[in-house]
């Protein structure tokens, strides 16, 4: 059977709610076997997610977690953190998005982990690095996007006010990051032989995402222009209204610009001073954004999608999220397929987008029910039955059976 590139690590999934999920999936994804732990409460996001058949299985909670075995224990108990200690002896990669000071204080910091294990990856994806004076501050998504700047870049396009991303972009963008950075650490421990403390601040990353973006002219100092990407911060950067819906279109090169000319039926404008080039058009985006957009109201988006296709100029059809559920290019590399969730019934099932010429993991399994697996990830860790029993009577284990579909 094929397996993924990372078939035979081991990940601890200390994290909650997006970003940490996030990272954690996408190593579930390669083959990783991960292991969630879970408070008795279990992860805010079985709630947070919007709706769902049964409590605590919210379709977000399915989406982030498929692939993952879930273990429920408080570790407000000491014999619970003893438990999670034996665990965390025994896998690769503990991933951790609680504060630093609760790190400390539950016994699953970097250097108290690493002294079980120095092959031991430790990965902490906080909100503020700790070397700077914001550490430690709580942070979710909206409050990252909006102290990075990221909401500050809808100032062009919203009449001056500031507004956020409507998903939860820096979880997932930093979530991405740091499954990145763990693959680093895993290759330099084969080297070394040695493990890794990594810190993935939220702030710091997506500041650097905004201002490797908007800066621009602001990159030199005096300034040489004003802040920001003009031509992705207009007003006018969005999908363009044809006949009968809209077309998402960016043509950028003079190869392609000049396409869409002909496109358009308006080959002058191929020499036109304001439009000729790269250059003349980043100079006058608003009136090439306002003639794109006067020209596709004449026709359908089938029409145009034709025409542009053929002159090579990048254009696709516009997708509502339902849509995507029956995109045809979707649905022929894997990526939607329906599935029967063991205790959640029919579900739309989310495939991995990318791929490795020497395999894949195999698709992974369903979401865990809140601490279905906790027995055998403690029978893994070298508890016998009778420690598990005791776990089970001082309330520091807590178990969901699995559950038929409703």
């Amino acid at each position: 059977m094929t397996t993924g590139p990372l078939a035979g690590i081991r990940v601890l999934d200390l994290s909650s709610v997006v970003v940490g999920p996030v990272a954690t999936a996408v190593l579930a994804e390669q083959g990783a076997e991960v292991i969630k732990l879970e408070s008795p409460e279990g992860d805010l996001l079985r709630k947070l997610g919007g709706g769902a058949r049964r409590p605590g299985m919210s379709g977000k909670f399915l989406n982030f977690n498929r692939g993952k075995r879930s273990i429920c224990l408080d570790v407000k108990r000491p014999a619970a953190r003893a438990a999670l200690h034996r665990i965390a002896a025994g896998v690769d990669v503990v991933v951790t998005n609680i504060r630093p000071e609760a790190q400390k204080r539950m016994g699953v910091d970097a250097a108290a982990l690493t002294a079980l294990s120095p092959r031991l990856i430790h990965c902490s994806i906080v909100g503020f690095g700790t070397n700077g004076p914001y550490a430690g501050k709580p942070a979710y998504d909206t409050v990252i996007q909006g102290v990075s700047g990221v909401a500050a870049s809808f100032l062009p396009s919203n009449q001056g006010e500031p507004r956020y991303v409507p998903m939860l972009i820096s979880d997932h963008v930093c979530g991405l990051v740091a499954a990145q950075m763990i693959g680093f650490a895993l290759y330099r421990r084969e080297k070394t032989g040695r493990g890794e403390a990594i810190e993935v601040p939220m702030f710091e990353n997506m500041a650097a995402f905004v201002m490797m973006e908007h800066l621009g002219p602001v990159t030199f100092r005096p300034a040489v222009g004003p802040v920001g990407d003009q031509r992705v911060m207009s007003p006018e950067a969005r999908p363009i209204a044809t006949a009968d819906g809209y077309v998402c279109l960016s043509a950028n090169t003079d190869a392609q610009a000049h396409g869409f000319f002909d496109a358009i039926g308006r080959p002058e404008l191929k020499t036109d001073p304001r439009f000729a080039t790269v250059t003349a058009r980043t100079r006058n985006t608003k009136d090439y954004f306002a003639l794109r957009a006067a020209a596709l109201a004449e026709k359908s988006t089938a029409e145009w999608l034709v025409i542009f296709e053929a002159l090579d100029v990048p254009a696709m059809p516009y997708n509502t999220i339902e849509g995507l559920l029956d995109d045809p290019h979707l649905r022929a590399v894997g990526m939607i397929s329906e599935a029967e969730h063991p205790s959640e019934g029919a579900i739309w099932a989310i495939g991995a987008p990318n791929s490795f010429s020497g395999g894949n993991a195999p698709p992974a399994g369903p979401s865990p029910l809140l601490g279905q697996d906790g027995v055998a990830v403690l029978r893994e860790a070298g508890l016998d039955d009778d420690a598990i029993d005791a776990l089970r009577r001082d309330g520091a284990l807590i178990e969901t059976a699995q559950e038929e579909t409703p």
